[in-house]
C-alpha cells in the first residue's frame, strides 16, 4: 500500500514532463485561441475532456486488444503502469470527443483544430523528452559517435531525433500568419509530424518490422500522410 501511495503522488520524471508540456501548450495556445475563432473556455474545456478520453481510451484499446491475459488478472487493467497504453486508440479516442464536444458546443472544427495546433506541437517536444527520460522509443544499435548508451548497448538516439524534429516543427508554426481557409495550419503540422515519423521511425529499435524493412510505424506514417493529403486538397476546394 505504501508502495502504491508513492507511486501515485511522486510521478516518474517522464510523466512530470508531459505533464509540463501540457500546461505550457495549454498556456500559450489560449493566447492565440481568439483568432481563431474559439474562446478560451471552450479551448480549455475541449483540450480537458480531450486527455481524458486519451488517457482512458489507451488503456482500454490496449486491455481489449490483450483481453484474455486481463480475465486471468482483472485488478492488472487498474495498474499503473504506463506501458498498458495504446496511443492509436488514445489519439481515436481524443479526436472522437473533441467532435462530439465541438458539435454539441457549436465549435467549427477546423477552427478548432487550428487552435489546438500550438498545443499539439509543444506536447509533441513534451512527448519526445518522456521518451527519452523513460528510455522508451530507444533506437536501433549503432557505431554512431553521437550514439547514446542505452538498456546495455550504444543506440540511435531516436528520442532526440524526435524531440529536434518536433522543435523544428512548432518554430514553424508559430511563425505562421493565419490561413484565410481553417483546417490549413493543422493539416500541414500533422503532415510535418507524420513525415518526421517517417524518419525517426526508421532508426527505431523497438518497433515492429512488417514487409521489405518497413516498420509499423511508417506505415500508420505513410497511411496518414495519405490522409492528411486528401483533406487538404478538400480543403483548398471548399472555400
Amino acid at each position: 500500500m505504501l508502495t502504491l501511495f508513492r507511486n501515485l503522488f511522486s510521478p516518474p520524471r517522464h510523466m512530470i514532463l508531459l505533464l509540463l508540456a501540457t500546461w505550457i501548450g495549454l498556456t500559450i495556445a489560449e493566447k492565440h485561441t481568439e483568432r481563431h475563432g474559439v474562446g478560451k473556455d471552450d479551448l480549455n474545456n475541449v483540450t480537458y475532456y480531450g486527455l481524458i478520453a486519451f488517457v482512458i481510451g489507451g488503456r482500454v484499446s490496449f486491455v481489449l486488444q490483450n483481453l484474455p491475459a486481463f480475465i486471468k488478472n482483472p485488478p492488472g487493467i487498474l495498474s499503473i503502469n504506463p506501458d498498458i497504453f495504446d496511443p492509436f486508440g488514445a489519439v481515436a479516442a481524443a479526436i472522437i470527443t473533441i467532435v462530439i464536444y465541438g458539435q454539441r458546443h457549436g465549435l467549427l472544427l477546423w477552427n478548432t483544430l487550428d487552435a489546438l495546433t500550438l498545443y499539439f506541437s509543444i506536447l509533441s517536444i513534451g512527448i519526445g523528452l518522456s521518451h527519452l527520460a523513460a528510455g522508451t522509443a530507444f533506437g536501433m544499435e549503432t557505431n554512431v559517435i553521437w550514439g547514446i548508451d542505452l538498456w546495455n548497448a550504444t543506440r540511435h538516439p531516436t528520442q532526440i531525433y524526435e524531440t529536434a524534429a518536433s522543435l523544428l516543427i512548432f518554430g514553424w508554426v508559430w511563425f505562421q500568419k493565419q490561413n484565410p481557409r481553417p483546417g490549413i495550419l493543422f493539416l500541414t503540422y500533422a503532415g510535418l509530424t507524420a513525415a518526421a515519423q517517417l524518419f525517426t521511425q526508421a532508426f527505431r529499435g523497438d518497433s515492429t518490422l512488417i514487409i521489405n524493412g518497413l516498420r509499423q510505424g511508417q506505415i500508420i506514417a505513410w497511411a496518414t500522410l495519405a490522409i492528411i493529403f486528401v483533406l487538404f486538397e478538400y480543403r483548398l476546394k471548399e472555400e
